[in-house]
C-alpha cells in the first residue's frame, strides 16, 4: 500500500475462494474496510485496474491470481452546513459582513470542531452567497482569530469582496489605509513606553501545537504601546495594557511576539505557562478575575479598511468584552 496523505493505493491478489468471479464482489470479500457502494463508486469512476488498464464494470470477471490495483483519492472535505449560532454584527452589506467574535468560538471547521464554527453561522446568516468564495471549509474568511481571541472580523461576501480583502490583508497598511489593532493584557512593564517587535515566526521545532520566533520564519512585525500599566501587592509594576497593531498576519503572532520579549499576555497557558506564579503578585480581586478568564486577555478592537466597491475607508471600534473589562478593573483596584 502507498499513501500520498490519506489517499491510498491499495493492491488485491485474487485468491480464488472469494465465493464469486464478479471484480465487485471480490473486492467486497477483500476489503471489508470500505463498502459497496464505495467500491461500485470507485470501479465506475475508473480507479480500479487490471493488467494496467481500467475496469469500469463491477461484474467484470477476474481470474485467481490476478493483481487488482485500487486507487482510493483523499476523501474530500465535508461541506459545512448553516448553523443557528448568534452573531453580533457590526456592520453588514452586499459586499462584506464584520463581526465582533465572542470567545470560545472557532472561526472555520478544522479536526476536532466540525461544526459550531463562525463559517457554520455565517453559511446559515449569508445563505448560498458565500458558496465556493475561498473554499469549500473557509467561504469568504479572510483573516481568523484564535479560537479564545475576541474582537472585530470580517468576512467576503462575494468573489470581488474576496480578491480586495485578500490583497488588503497581504499589505497589512504598508501600501494602503488597512489598520488592525488589538488590546493586550501583558505581564510585566516593558522599560519603554513603545516599541517595535521585528522577528521572523515559524512552527516550533518541537511542540507542534505552537509557533515560535525562528531565523528560518517569515517576516513578522508588531508594534506596541502601553496604554496602562498594573502594580502589584508590592507597588512595582506586574501588568499592563498594551495597544499592539500588526503589519504582518502570522498565526498567533501577537502571543509569541510578547512572549518572545519577556510580556506574554495573561491567562496565555501555550506561551505563557511560566508566570503563573506572577498571580501571586496581584491581589485577590485581580487572582479571581484572571482565574474567571480562561483564556488569552487578547482582543481585536480596531480595523480599518477600504470598502472592496466603493473604496471608501471604513473605521471599526470594538469595546473590550466583559470579561476583560472585569480584569482591567480588578487589576485597577490593586493600585
Amino acid at each position: 500500500m502507498q499513501g500520498s496523505g490519506s489517499a491510498q493505493r491499495l493492491e488485491v491478489v485474487v485468491a480464488g475462494d472469494e465465493g464469486s468471479a464478479r471484480l465487485d464482489r471480490v473486492l467486497a470479500a477483500r476489503l471489508p474496510d470500505l463498502s459497496r457502494s464505495r467500491l461500485k463508486t470507485l470501479i465506475l469512476a475508473g480507479a480500479v485496474s487490471h493488467r494496467g488498464a481500467a475496469v469500469r464494470d463491477p461484474a467484470y470477471h477476474v481470474g485467481t491470481g490476478d493483481t487488482i490495483i485500487i486507487d482510493v483519492p483523499e476523501a474530500a472535505p465535508a461541506e459545512p452546513q448553516g448553523e443557528d449560532i448568534a452573531l453580533d454584527i457590526v456592520f453588514e452589506d452586499d459586499d462584506i459582513i464584520v463581526i465582533n467574535k465572542p470567545k470560545g468560538l472557532v472561526v472555520h471547521p478544522a479536526a476536532g470542531h466540525e461544526t459550531g464554527t463562525l463559517v457554520n453561522a455565517l453559511i446559515a446568516h449569508c445563505g448560498t452567497s458565500l458558496s465556493g468564495i475561498g473554499g469549500v471549509r473557509r467561504p469568504g474568511i479572510v483573516h481568523r482569530l484564535d479560537k479564545d481571541t475576541t474582537g472585530l472580523m470580517v468576512v467576503a461576501k462575494n468573489d470581488l469582496a474576496h480578491q480586495s480583502m485578500t490583497a488588503q490583508f497581504a499589505d497589512h497598511g504598508r501600501t494602503g489605509a488597512m489598520r488592525r489593532g488589538y488590546m493586550a493584557f501583558a505581564w510585566g512593564l516593558p522599560n519603554r513606553q513603545r516599541g517595535t517587535v521585528d522577528a521572523p515566526i515559524d512552527r516550533h521545532p518541537y511542540a507542534r501545537e505552537k509557533m515560535a520566533v525562528r531565523q528560518s520564519g517569515r517576516e513578522a512585525v508588531t508594534h506596541w504601546e502601553i496604554l496602562e500599566s498594573f502594580a502589584g501587592r508590592d507597588g512595582k509594576g506586574v501588568a499592563a495594557l498594551l495597544a499592539c497593531e500588526l503589519e504582518t498576519g502570522r498565526t498567533h503572532q501577537i502571543r509569541v511576539h510578547l512572549a518572545h520579549i519577556g510580556h506574554p499576555l495573561m491567562g496565555d497557558a501555550l506561551y505563557g505557562p511560566h508566570f503563573k506564579t506572577k498571580a501571586n503578585q496581584l491581589g485577590p480581586e485581580a487572582q479571581a478575575a484572571l482565574a474567571a478568564l480562561g483564556r488569552q486577555a487578547l482582543h481585536a478592537y480596531l480595523l480599518v479598511l477600504e470598502h472592496p466597491r466603493t473604496g471608501e475607508l471604513l473605521h471599526w471600534e470594538a469595546p473590550l468584552p466583559e470579561d476583560l473589562l472585569l480584569l482591567e478593573s480588578a487589576l485597577k483596584a490593586a493600585l
